[in-house]
């Protein structure tokens, strides 16, 4: 029967690929894959041989009509990424969509998933939580991507690569001061590590980049009592100078710290001028 499953892989370690999942990719009829390179690693490892198809960000469109068109002439689809649940901050989220779309039956094989692992370790609130996957490396998008979270009172989640680490760490102190954050790196390795800490105290060991591995950041969101306390026109304009100083211009930091704090985007304008 023609299907799309959409199938979680190893984030580090091989023997969490599950029993179902090996017989999935073994019976399907193609692979959907992230980068085949590195899927091909994983089914040599299984002894699995299957024809495959690369799909990522920069060949979605084209790749994905090419596996729409083979799912409803029959055929079955497993769909993987590099590492993890794919569609989950990846390109395979569109996939998904237009099998809804066009009426194909999309079926899990649940397996690893790095941001749900690293919660579980973390040590931080997982009541409630906000999953914000990378953030971009636009400067004025990353900004005003924080900026839109100074007051969310649920623990965030990021995913963030080690070249990158050390401005987001400090981008994260500024906008939200000394807060708890665990940094969850090489999840699943022979160097797993979590690292319990504050923003004061990261940027200050690992400011310098020298951090490795992959990471999943886990920050404690702000306390109620602080999320709750009323603003000020004050507060506002003090808002949009911090967003500033990050790259934004002054008219989109005032508008987004009207939109956060609720007074006119206007008076913030001029105060700021």
């Amino acid at each position: 029967m023609s299907k799309l499953y959409v199938v979680g892989t190893p984030i580090g370690n091989l023997e969490d690929f599950s029993p179902r999942a090996v017989r999935i990719l073994s019976e399907c009829d193609f692979i959907a894959a992230e980068d085949t390179r590195v899927t091909l690693k994983l089914l040599n490892h299984f002894g699995i041989k299957k024809p495959m198809v690369s799909y990522f960000e920069h060949n979605i469109r084209e790749s994905g009509e090419k596996v729409i068109a083979e799912i409803l002439s029959g055929k079955s689809c497993a769909l993987v990424t590099d590492a993890g649940m794919p569609a989950i901050s990846d390109p395979g989220e569109d996939l998904v969509r237009q099998c809804h779309e066009k009426g194909i039956a999309v079926e899990s094989v649940p397996g690893p998933c790095a941001f749900a692992t690293a919660l579980a370790l973390s040590g931080i609130p997982s009541g409630r939580f906000t999953f914000e996957g990378f953030l971009s490396v636009n400067k004025p998008g990353r900004a005003q991507h924080l900026d839109s979270l100074r007051n969310e009172a649920r623990t965030m989640i990021f995913y963030e690569a080690p070249h990158k680490l050390a401005a987001t760490l400090k981008d994260m102190n500024k906008v939200f001061g000394n807060r708890e954050i665990a940094i969850v790196r090489e999840l699943t390795k022979i160097h797993e590590q979590v690292i319990k800490t504050t923003l004061d105290e990261a940027v200050r060991l690992y400011g310098d980049g020298g951090l490795k591995g992959e990471m999943v950041l886990i920050l404690k969101g702000k306390e109620e009592s602080l999320a709750e306390e009323e603003l000020t026109l004050e507060d506002a304009i003090e808002l949009a100078k911090k967003s500033i100083e990050s790259g934004m211009s002054t008219s989109e930091a005032a508008k987004n710290a009207a939109k956060l704090t609720g007074f006119k985007k206007g008076d913030i304008y001029k105060s700021l001028l």
